[in-house]
C-alpha cells in the first residue's frame, strides 16, 4: 500500500537555516531515500516552495482565489514523501527514520488510494 507521509515544520525556522545547515539535512535525508529507493519503495518526493509562493483557491461560486495559503498553524506543510510499505507501522518506521534525520515538526502519515498515476514528470 501506498502511503504518504506529509512533513511539517516550522518555515520560518527551516527557511533561516544556512545552505550549510540545509545540505547537512538533506544530506541525512537522502540517506533515508536512498535506502527506500535501493528497496523499490520510493515514490515520489517533493519539497514545496514557501507559503509565501502559495496561492489558494477557494471553491465558492465563482471561485475566489487568495494569496497564500492563509494556515493559522505554527508549522507549515514543507514537503512529501511517498513511499509503499505493507502497513502503517512499516510508514511509522519510515517516518522515524527520516524524523532521526530531520529532527522537529511533524509527520502526518497517510495511506494513499491511486485515482490516477498521471504522467507528470515523465
Amino acid at each position: 500500500m501506498l502511503y504518504a507521509i506529509l512533513c511539517y515544520h516550522d518555515e520560518d525556522m527551516v527557511g533561516s537555516w544556512s545552505k550549510e545547515q540545509d545540505a547537512s539535512v538533506m544530506q541525512k535525508l537522502s540517506l533515508v531515500q536512498e535506502k527506500l529507493a535501493r528497496q523499490g519503495r520510493l515514490g515520489p518526493v517533493a519539497r514545496l516552495l514557501p507559503t509565501t509562493a502559495a496561492t489558494t483557491m477557494r471553491k465558492d461560486d465563482p471561485p475566489l482565489v487568495l494569496d497564500g495559503p492563509f494556515a493559522e498553524t505554527k508549522e507549515q506543510l514543507l514537503g512529501f514523501y511517498i513511499v509503499d510499505c505493507k502497513d502503517l507501522d512499516e510508514a511509522l518506521d519510515v517516518a522515524r527514520d527520516l524524523g532521526a534525520a530531520n529532527p522537529g515538526g511533524a509527520y502526518e502519515i497517510r495511506p494513499v488510494g491511486v485515482f490516477n498515476p498521471g504522467r507528470a514528470g515523465t
